[in-house]
């Protein structure tokens, strides 16, 4: 039974570059750096969490013009490499 790892693409490119089914997010404290992530994620509560952080720090008024995480990037890859989708 192999394990099936979810779709996480490290981009530095524009954002019509995001393929159905995905949105991008940016992750990092001081050096922001983009995700393309798959759409369900948004249903996974850890991620939900992210989220919810994201609009304690800033609201809807998001620095990079996107949904910004506002945590490390290491924190994010270990909470989304659990996800079983």
């Amino acid at each position: 039974m192999a394990i099936r790892m979810p779709r996480i693409i490290k981009k530095s490119s524009t954002a019509g570059d995001v393929p159905k089914g995905h949105f991008a997010v940016y992750v990092g404290q001081k050096q922001k750096k983009r995700f393309v992530i798959p759409l369900s994620f948004l249903s996974q509560p850890s991620f939900q969490d992210l989220l919810s952080q994201a609009e304690e720090e800033f609201g809807f008024d998001h620095p990079m013009g996107g949904v910004t995480i506002p945590c490390t990037e290491d924190i994010f890859i270990g909470i989304t490499s659990q996800f079983r989708i």
